[in-house]
This record gives C-alpha cells, structure tokens and sequence, in this order.
C-alpha cells in the first residue's frame, strides 16, 4: 500500500495461474538484482543489536498487499538461516492506522500477536473492522475470545505507546514508499513494488522480492 496516499500499487485482479507457477529457483536464474532498482541501500545504516543479521517486515494489517504477501513471506521464513532473526512492524502513516498498530504492539507486548496474527489479518480483509472507530481493533479481539483484561492493560501501557513511536521512526529511517517492504540488516531495504513493474502478478513479486532479499541477507553476510 503506498506511502501516505495509499493508492493502490498493483491491481488486485492481476493475480493469475502463471505467477503460481514461477518457483523460487527459476525466479533465482534472473538477473542479479540491482542497486537502486531492485533495493535501496541505507544512507546512513539503521543501527541493529548484534548478533544475528536482523530482517524485519514492514506491514499493515489493512493492507491487501501485506495480506496477499503473507502467507508467501510465512513459507519462506520455515527456511529462514540461523544467522538472521526476523520480526514485524506495523506502519501507522496516518491517524486511521494508529489504532491497528497500537493493536499489534499491545499484543506484541503480551506474547499473542504470531497466535493472532493469521486470524487479525482475516479479519480485516472479511471487513470485520470498523476503520472510524479506534476501539474497533479492541472489538475484535474481544469477539475473537482474546483475554481482553490483559490485553486493555498492555493498550493502555506507556510501553506500548513508546512501541508505536519508535515504529514510527524506524519506518523514516528505512524510508520506503509503501508496505508491504522489507528491511535487512540496517543496511537494505526492498519490497514486492520493487521487484517488478506496477501492474506485474503479485504473487510473482512477492516472491520476486523474498530472492532479493535472499541476495542482501548473502550482501550482509559480506559486508558489501
């Protein structure tokens, strides 16, 4: 979903048998993926902890291009190397998405949010929540059967709040124009609207961008 807009970037409709087809492998032959076209690199570098070479994604729960890139992202991260962590951040670039993203890290913040994670996601794109309602996402944890004293206590945190700022400010620093995108290392970024022209099969993008994230976790690992 494009930044601050949110027009749409690829046509929904577009999704056909032939990007099903395309596997891995054979998206992997194409050419080597290209600086300023296929990623960005960073300038200057986000800081990361140390250790393992950090991968995060960056998503809406409302967006249908996160929605769709979901499940491809979830089947790649089952092979996911030891050496990287991964973790997701929700965006909020108006006033509308604070209340989905205040969701999501008051869930993070009490262990549930990968328990929800599927079912949310269903949620939003069946129309089961109300986007001029900010306790809407509360509803629906509540019709979900979520233990609602725990999770309005982490809604109301201070440290929950100190979450969405600092998502806010991690999203200006990786500098993306639209979700879902994908943030490696410090130093990378990419995202399935870069992997191919607007209007391309999304599901060829989607995965388009998981093997050029494969290449830039290979970059990180070489301090290219």
């Amino acid at each position: 979903m494009q930044r601050r807009e949110f027009t749409s970037l690829l046509s929904l409709g577009a999704l056909g048998a032939a990007g099903s087809l395309v596997t891995l492998p054979a998206l992997a032959r194409q050419a080597e993926p290209v600086e300023g076209r296929d990623y960005l690199r960073l300038n200057p570098p986000v800081p990361t902890p140390s250790g393992k070479l950090e991968l995060i994604e960056f998503f809406w729960y409302a967006c249908p291009h996160c929605y769709h890139f979901d499940p491809l992202l979830r089947q790649w991260l089952a092979h996911l190397p030891g050496d990287v962590s991964f973790r997701r951040e929700h965006v909020a670039f108006n006033a509308m998405q604070r209340s989905h993203q205040r969701l999501f890290y008051a869930l993070d913040a009490i262990g549930e949010e990968a328990r929800w994670h599927e079912q949310i996601f269903e949620a939003f794109h069946q129309g089961r929540v109300n986007y001029d309602d900010p306790e809407s996402p509360l509803k629906l944890m509540a019709s979900l059967g979520a233990d609602m004293p725990k999770l309005r206590q982490a809604w109301d945190s201070f440290g929950v709040q100190s979450r969405c700022a600092q998502a806010v400010r991690l999203t200006e620093a990786y500098n993306f124009e639209g979700v879902p995108a994908l943030g490696v290392a410090g130093r990378f970024m990419t995202a399935p609207y870069m992997a191919g022209p607007a209007g391309s099969d999304e599901t060829l993008l989607g995965r388009r961008a998981l093997v050029i994230t494969d290449h830039l976790i290979g970059l990180a690992r070489g301090k290219a």
